[in-house]
């Protein structure tokens, strides 16, 4: 049952009209219950409190982002409407995210059985081969707001100030459901003891390390990496599920172009041919050499694009990740 100092702030922030501070603190009575096994209770307060939320809102999603207070610093907002579908991976990959969006979905039946639903998940992977864009068809599926992790407002040179925001993130995560998204998150969870390791950030790993084992908020919280190998080991063990991207496989690069282009195509193409020629490219590289070559047909006033432009359009774009390696 919820404290009595709980109670007594409850009824407060009622007669004060202080709705955020009464959201607040229902949801700490919610994660309260479920810290002491009532997961079916926990559940329901949650529920109940996001149509509380909704009602006020006229079934808008709440916008936690606004620029006001220090979150508007730390996170960026936004409401996707990606879903699975929309996405090309490979199978295993696929099966490991259709696990997590099932046990959200049947949340309350898990928990009412004392388990925990999948959702702390760390991604790595080279770059776009799908990582951020996961996140987003997350926060599709499940009709979450996605919260990104600002970088740049939460890492500071001031002693203790980055675990401070970085409570406020996972306090955030209490009071607001929602998919909260660090990307490139080796910037804070790099090895500790490495040769350029500095005791600040060392201090934010602890920190982070110490947030996510007692999070137990019902939001989704994702962590991606292109450097897997330079993460601390301890991390590894905080999350329920670490899903590994890669290039894509020449049937993935054809189901891509397919997806992106096929209403494009007025004649027979060699899709075998053009996946040959994306052989190294990651999916976003794909991606945006179909959207080249659809904007070469748009410019240009035609009616269909041809394989040679298509052939074109993902050798230019080989060519300038051949030279950013280079240059690396």
């Amino acid at each position: 049952m919820a404290k009595a100092d709980q109670l007594k702030a409850l009824l407060k922030s009622h007669s004060e009209g202080d709705d955020q501070r009464f959201y607040s603190v229902a949801m700490q009575v919610a994660a309260h219950e479920a810290k002491m096994g009532h997961g079916k209770l926990a559940e329901e307060l949650r529920n109940l409190i996001d149509k509380a939320k909704s009602r006020r809102t006229g079934g808008q999603p709440i916008p936690i982002g606004r620029p006001n207070g220090d979150l508007a610093d730390l996170l960026t907002v936004s409401y996707p409407k990606s879903r699975l579908s929309d996405m090309i991976l490979a199978e295993s990959l696929n099966l490991q995210i259709k696990k997590v969006i099932r046990e959200q979905r049947c949340a309350a039946e898990i928990l009412s059985h004392g388990l925990l639903p999948r959702r702390k998940l760390l991604l790595v992977g080279p770059p776009g081969t799908g990582k951020t864009m996961t996140a987003a068809m997350l926060a599709g599926e499940l009709g979450y707001p996605l919260c990104q992790i600002r970088l740049d407002g939460l890492i500071t040179k001031y002693m203790g100030e980055t675990a401070a925001k970085l409570r406020q993130i996972f306090d955030a995560t209490d009071h607001t459901r929602g998919v909260y998204f660090f990307d490139e998150f080796d910037a804070i969870g790099s090895q500790r003891g490495m040769a350029n390791d500095v005791g600040e950030i060392r201090r934010v790993l602890n920190s982070f390390l110490l947030m996510i084992e007692q999070d137990c908020s019902h939001s989704l919280i994702i962590a991606a990496t292109n450097h897997p190998g330079i993460l601390d080991h301890a991390l590894f063990r905080r999350f329920d599920d670490v899903l590994h991207y890669s290039l894509p496989e020449k049937k993935h690069t054809i189901a891509l172009l397919k997806f992106r282009l096929s209403h494009a195509i007025d004649s027979e193409v060699s899709w075998g041919h053009l996946a040959d020629i994306a052989s190294g490219l990651s999916y976003a590289d794909i991606s945006r050499a179909g959207d080249e070559a659809l904007k070469h047909v748009l410019l240009n006033k035609q009616k269909h694009v041809t394989e040679a432009e298509i052939g074109s359009m993902l050798a230019e774009r080989k060519n300038i990740q051949e030279r950013l390696q280079q240059h690396q």
